[in-house]
């Protein structure tokens, strides 16, 4: 049943995939499609999904204590092993990319399938948590912790994330408690209703398995950690934390998903290893689709 509820959204991958291999509609097309989704339908989701957010409900504190615990916990280990293993800010800022970003689709994807309008809400109220964590860490990371000389330019790029943008929006609005009045909640969720299959397609055009012949014991490694044991430690952090079901659900679904396409273009634009991060994108992604089943049926959220 799991299965069955899950393989169509990695069938949407690789529908993506194969239009991008035919060059169909055009070669043009992929990153206009990416950029409307990551710029405009992909924040409408966000803010219809943290419009009616419990935020005042005990569990949604836990459930972000739970994504920060999981997420630091995670870095704290892999620059713990860098220590041993000394490795340029060129190649540990991928890996660090690997272990603990996410992509975001797919995520909400399984969490709608899964847990419906309230997996929704929780996974957006994660998101808002999560992903400017995430983006901060992946900076360092890639900068060697020079960024953190330079405040103001941090501050600056995470104001200029649209999804950053769309969750404090959201978050304001829930606490603020007016909505959107004259149809504007309609009109972003007929905005968001777009969002999820164009961004399953886009992530299928931007596999690029000809980096998978690289360097094979990173790739594998670092899926292991993401895909296998990262879901482990959000398992365990779930339980200190007293989650609900629909929140360890989340928790899980977010920790046990592929990485982020997006870090991609942050490692070019950083300087680091885009080799090596487009690699990680792709065998993630390919191996995810027998992984997450096994990790949510092992841990019983399936």
């Amino acid at each position: 049943m799991l299965f069955i509820t899950i393989w169509p959204l990695f069938g949407l991958i690789c529908l993506g995939f194969g239009l991008s291999r035919k060059g169909f509609p055009d070669s043009g097309f992929w990153p206009a499609a990416e950029r409307l989704n990551y710029f405009l339908l992909f924040p409408a989701l966000l803010v219809s999904s943290l419009l009616d957010a419990p935020l005042d409900d005990p569990q949604i504190l836990r459930l972000g204590g739970a994504a920060i615990s999981t997420i630091c916990l995670v870095s704290l280990g892999l620059a713990t092993l860098r220590r041993l293993r000394p490795m340029p800010a060129a190649r540990f800022g991928p890996a660090l990319q690997g272990a603990v970003r996410f992509n975001t689709y797919l995520g909400l994807a399984i969490t709608a399938s899964l847990a419906g309008a309230e997996g929704m809400t929780r996974a957006a109220v994660y998101l808002a948590i999560a992903v400017p964590l995430v983006n901060v860490l992946s900076i360092i990371a890639l900068s060697e912790a020079d960024v953190l000389r330079r405040p103001g330019r941090l501050l600056r790029t995470m104001l200029r994330n649209p999804l950053i943008l769309a969750c404090l929006l959201g978050i304001a609005l829930a606490l603020l408690g007016v909505g959107l009045p004259y149809g504007g909640e309609r009109f972003l969720e007929l905005l968001a209703r777009g969002s999820l299959p164009l961004g399953l397609l886009c992530v299928g055009a931007a596999l690029r398995p000809e980096t998978l012949r690289g360097d094979l014991p990173a790739l594998t490694g670092n899926s292991v950690l993401r895909l296998l044991l990262v879901p482990g430690i959000a398992a365990l952090v779930a339980a200190l934390f007293e989650l609900g079901p629909v929140e360890a659900l989340v928790l899980v679904v977010f920790s046990a998903i592929p990485t982020a396409p997006t870090a991609y273009v942050l490692t070019r634009q950083m300087g680091g290893d885009g080799t090596l991060m487009a690699g990680l994108v792709t065998a993630q992604t390919l191996v995810a689709i027998v992984t997450i089943p096994l990790v949510l049926l092992v841990l019983g959220l399936g």
